[in-house]
């Protein structure tokens, strides 16, 4: 796994899903807006206590798991 300082694991926090410095904010909710096309300046106006450098690495982890697990998709 790559050096990452700023995704946490707290089982107290979000049921333990990896969080973004033990805030409330997922690892997922980040890639999810990603992936629904807000920009990193847009993510930081909605989440004003967040920095741009979290939202790199909860892309980061999110790549490094996306190769790390194996899933089996539909045959075309």
């Amino acid at each position: 796994m790559p050096e990452l300082n700023r995704i946490t694991f707290d089982p107290n926090v979000m049921g333990g899903k990896p969080t973004i410095r033990g805030m409330r904010v997922t690892v997922g909710t980040i890639v999810g807006l990603v992936a629904s096309g807000y920009t990193n300046d847009k993510i930081l106006a909605l989440y004003a206590y967040l920095e741009a450098e979290d939202i790199a690495e909860a892309l980061a982890y999110a790549a490094w798991r996306a190769e790390e697990i194996d899933i089996p998709l539909a045959s075309a």
